[in-house]
């Protein structure tokens, strides 16, 4: 019986637990890293809201993940690297600063290859943190 009241002690002090809201959003961006470079669409559009806008509407949900899907369906490979990540609460929101490196492995779009400097804002859904907006800029 004190088995038993061990056990459901450690499991509730498990599920009351709660990870840090910015670890949450550097938890995700690293799990966009990781899906596109493993070309998972989904995935990588999993922690974007259904209303993202990348670049003042040069991107949006749709369109990222059907570019990951055609990257994928030719084989080529994308490789992604985040610089560090700075985060920034603002009231219920949070914006993500960093920079990403995109290379590449195939014939991917060649001019998009390179180091970016991203901001992206966050907003929670629930209990998830999506980001809802995202801008770049190629560096030179």
């Amino acid at each position: 019986m004190l088995s038993l009241l061990l056990l459901l002690g450690i499991t509730a002090l498990a599920g009351c637990h709660h990870t840090p809201d910015d670890v949450q959003v550097r938890e995700s961006i690293a799990s966009v890293a990781k899906a596109a470079e493993a070309g998972s669409a989904s995935d990588v559009t999993a922690s974007l809201s259904d209303d993202f806008d990348g670049n003042s509407g040069e991107l949006d949900r749709r369109s990222l993940a059907n570019t990951i899907r055609l990257v994928a369906l030719r084989g080529d490979h994308i490789g992604v690297a985040t610089g560090p990540i700075t985060i920034e609460p603002r009231g219920e929101r949070i914006v993500a600063t960093f920079t990403v490196t995109l290379t590449s492995g195939g014939k991917w779009l060649p001019d998009q290859l390179g180091v970016y400097h991203v901001e992206s804002a966050w907003r929670k859904d629930g209990r998830h943190w999506l980001c809802y907006t995202a801008t770049w800029t190629h560096s030179n």
